[in-house]
């Protein structure tokens, strides 16, 4: 079994902040994927079902960023889980904006969200880090998280959210090496076609 995890902040003012890059991802997934929900459970909203032959319980934490390890934790223990079955989707500003990187354990480079898991549950478990790019300036970091996708974002942060639910099934498989080149692919623009020579003018001599 995985459990599928997107981290944000609950309630209508934070919908499309950037820091909800995660439940936005996750909620992707689910429709997609097809799998049922949501309802409530272990502190957040679950839905569940199968995807590439696993069982998948995906969980979006509803106690706010900082608490996110209390409802991963709770879900962890109550279906026997190991750290390393979870994937946690969420925003990374050390990432330029539209990148994917997967990495199992490290720390949580002052993401709230990801220390509160690695508090709860020991810092073994999949990060799938979504870039939404850094303000330059340390003072601007929490206005910019907290802020909403711009209509310029859409642009990447439509095909970014649409790769990452259409490749799940390699995430679930855990063969994070191709799902990260599927995304990149899918998000990298069509190259130009080349346009051919106009053929020289015959000579009428």
């Amino acid at each position: 079994m995985r459990l599928l995890v997107g981290l944000g902040n609950p309630g209508p003012r934070h919908a499309y902040n950037r820091h909800n890059i995660g439940f936005l991802a996750l909620d992707d997934i689910v429709e997609r994927q097809g799998l049922a929900g949501w309802r409530k459970r272990f502190h957040g909203e679950v839905a569940e079902g199968t995807i590439a032959g696993e069982r998948v319980l995906a969980l979006k934490p509803m106690t706010f960023m900082n608490e996110s390890g209390r409802a991963v934790g709770e879900a962890l223990r109550f279906h026997k889980l190991e750290p390393a079955d979870v994937i946690v989707l969420y925003d990374e500003i050390e990432l330029a904006p539209g990148k994917l990187r997967v990495k199992r354990g490290g720390g949580a480079a002052g993401h709230n969200g990801i220390r509160s898991i690695d508090e709860h549950i020991g810092p073994d478990f999949w990060r799938v880090r979504l870039g939404v790019g850094h303000p330059g300036l340390k003072h601007l970091v929490h206005p910019h998280v907290l802020s909403d996708f711009s209509r310029e974002e859409e642009a990447w942060l439509d095909p970014l959210l649409e790769a990452v639910a259409k490749e799940t099934p390699l995430l679930v498989k855990g063969d994070m090496a191709a799902f990260m080149s599927r995304v990149a692919l899918a998000l990298q623009p069509p190259k130009p076609k080349k346009e051919r020579p106009a053929p020289a003018p015959e000579d009428g001599s």
